[in-house]
């Protein structure tokens, strides 16, 4: 089931979309909301589910899905925590500044808490105040969303409370991030709103794809026209969604439309640094990696951050070549 949130006041209005992404049909008679159906999920999913096989079937009435009017899923939410479960991408941030990364990291996983009161849609731009020194930058990600999770829950009892997928555009401010971690409290400036695809999606309707709280296919990246990154998810990923949300809940419930990050999407080749696509790699999910490769190669960055008017687009296909979350598709504009 491939659920979205038309734009329509401050949380959406909660339509049911085909798997193709082509058609799609109302749902506010059955929750007005996706956080809504959160709320009573084991009441409302087989009635949802119900409706989107009318939908796939043709026995309902539907109209043209057009992503361009899409909100995030969960325009606003009560909960976004971002983790790190790449951590071949914070080994290379270690690396690029000479520092060395604690053990700890491979076995209990970095995760902070970002604002979650107000996300950008999939198609409005990034508006900042200013480019000049804040190092704009994407960061290409999946996310999940939960119903309520009890505090002390296991890895393995994590995983049937994820009830949705998607991916995300992290936006991050990288030339403001060392002076806020320098005070060593966490991000705040420096972790903007993000944009999440235009459709989430059942782990159930991934099929194949979602195995062990990962999701197997390559994140794709695609700035200013040119394939930037195509890393595969399900790869190199140290910790699962799982033992992301029990780390999450380790002293504290997570209540129904919690959304929890994967971190930047980042492979590894050969057990070293990944290339760029141009030169036969994977290529990246964020400038910054890249950056981190040329510091470690070369001792300098030479890849600038986004500038006004740089497009990114983040998408996930399937083996066959369809759209399974929408495009995240983001100019950088200034206000």
């Amino acid at each position: 089931m491939k659920l979205a949130s038309l734009k329509s006041g401050r949380d959406g209005a909660l339509h049911i979309v085909n798997s193709s992404l082509t058609l799609m049909v109302s749902a506010e008679d059955i929750a007005p909301t996706l956080q809504a159906a959160l709320d009573d999920w084991q009441y409302i999913e087989p009635l949802l589910h119900a409706r989107y096989q009318q939908l796939e079937t043709g026995d309902i009435a539907a109209v043209e899905f057009k992503q361009s009017q899409c909100h995030s899923p969960l325009p606003r939410a009560y909960q976004w925590l971002d983790g790190s479960a790449y951590v071949n991408h914070v080994e290379l941030v270690r690396k690029a500044r000479k520092a060395t990364m604690p053990e700890s990291f491979w076995t209990d996983p970095l995760m902070y808490q970002g604002g979650s009161d107000s996300f950008l849609a999939p198609q409005d731009p990034i508006t900042m105040p200013q480019s000049e020194g804040f190092g704009i930058d994407f960061e290409g990600e999946v996310a999940v969303i939960t119903d309520d999770v009890p505090m002390g829950v296991s890895p393995e009892q994590a995983l049937t409370h994820i009830k949705l997928v998607m991916i995300v555009n992290d936006v991050s401010l990288r030339g403001l991030i060392p002076d806020e971690l320098g005070k060593g409290f966490g991000f705040v400036q420096s972790k903007p709103a993000c944009a999440f695809s235009p459709v989430c999606v059942t782990p159930q309707a991934l099929g194949e794809y979602w195995q062990a709280g990962k999701l197997h296919l390559p994140l794709h990246s695609t700035y200013n026209q040119t394939l930037f990154g195509k890393p595969n998810a399900g790869q190199d990923m140290t910790f699962d969604f799982g033992q992301l949300i029990a780390h999450a809940a380790k002293t504290r419930h997570l209540c129904a439309g919690t959304v929890i990050g994967s971190g930047t999407v980042s492979n590894k080749l050969d057990n070293g640094p990944g290339k760029p696509v141009a030169k036969g790699g994977v290529g990246y999910s964020c400038i910054a990696e890249l950056r981190m490769i040329e510091t470690i190669n070369n001792g300098a960055p030479t890849t600038p951050f986004m500038v006004v008017d740089d497009l990114i687009c983040i998408e996930m296909f399937d083996r066959k070549g369809q759209s399974i979350f929408g495009e995240i598709k983001q100019h950088v504009r200034i206000a």
